[in-house]
């Protein structure tokens, strides 16, 4: 089955409500980086919150999500749009721990705690939307649900996992994003409080073969749920050689001479999705007399 996500509305509209499976989406993320088992855990989490937290946006609307929390696996990089659309990386991404004291990948250890959680939002405006906060926990899940709360003042709850085979290719994924909206009643609340607390981790309920739609009745009830919508999720990078063509133009034709004299080839990596663009001499030529 495909990854997607669901919108939904709860308690009469009292709370806003998504899930979604990522386990597809993480997997190519995976295979692509070539992401050792905590490494893919603490990408695969982010990415699969950059995902909700896109899908609260409209039209072109896009989201830049940057962890820097001071551990091994250096910086997290996601970007994701309202389409469900999503990209990420690490900086280290053979980055792999033993599993910690609760039997689960050490993920706190290996994003560290000393450092911020930065959201930014292109929503069209001239200037951006951008909120930090600091890492309050390295899980991934904890620090978005601290950011929404303190930088965005909407009353949250994130949770999200990720699952890895033995050989490193990704079992299950995915994560659900509950949100309070203004006036919800205090008896709902302490409703929704209870039930975060029975409820097994995200990624067993996903590993158990429950559809997002499964876990938000798992997490409000089927008859407190109200679905909206359900919309696609994917691995997408919208680099291309083109792209990488129009970067190297942009140079100038001192710096493509710089190269035809030195290298007779060029070579451009993307971090995103590790593609791979190798341009000719012939083509660097061609290059040089597109540029001012």
């Amino acid at each position: 089955m495909n990854d997607y996500l669901v919108k939904a509305l709860a308690y009469d509209g009292q709370v806003r409500a998504f899930a979604i499976k990522t386990t597809e989406t993480v997997g190519e993320a995976q295979r692509r980086h070539y992401t050792w088992p905590t490494a893919s855990a603490a990408l695969g989490r982010t990415m699969t919150a950059g995902v909700m937290l896109g899908a609260t946006l409209k039209g072109e609307d896009k989201i830049t999500i940057k962890i820097e929390g001071g551990g091994p696996i250096g910086l997290i990089l996601v970007d994701s749009n309202a389409k469900g659309e999503v990209r990420g990386y690490v900086t280290n991404p053979q980055t792999h721990f033993d599993l910690n004291e609760h039997g689960k990948l050490d993920v706190r250890r290996a994003v560290g705690n000393e450092g911020t959680l930065t959201v930014v939002k292109d929503i069209g405006m001239r200037e951006q939307f951008s909120g930090q906060v600091p890492i309050v926990s390295g899980e991934i899940g904890d620090d978005f649900t601290y950011y929404l709360v303190s930088s965005e003042q909407v009353p949250s709850s994130v949770g999200v996992g990720v699952l890895v085979n033995p050989d490193n290719t990704i079992l299950a994924a995915g994560g659900f994003l509950l949100q309070l909206l203004p006036g919800t009643d205090e008896v709902i609340i302490s409703k929704i409080e209870q039930r975060l607390k029975e409820i097994p981790p995200i990624s067993k309920l996903i590993e158990k073969g429950l559809s997002p739609e499964d876990i938000l009745a798992e997490l409000v009830g089927k008859d407190n749920l109200k679905i909206l919508e359900k919309m696609p999720v994917s691995f997408v990078c919208p680099c291309s050689k083109e792209r990488i063509e129009r970067a190297i133009i942009s140079l100038g034709q001192e710096e493509i001479e710089a190269m035809i004299n030195e290298d007779e080839k060029a070579e451009a990596q993307c971090h995103f999705c590790n593609e791979t663009y190798h341009l000719t001499k012939e083509e660097l030529i061609d290059l040089k007399k597109q540029a001012i």
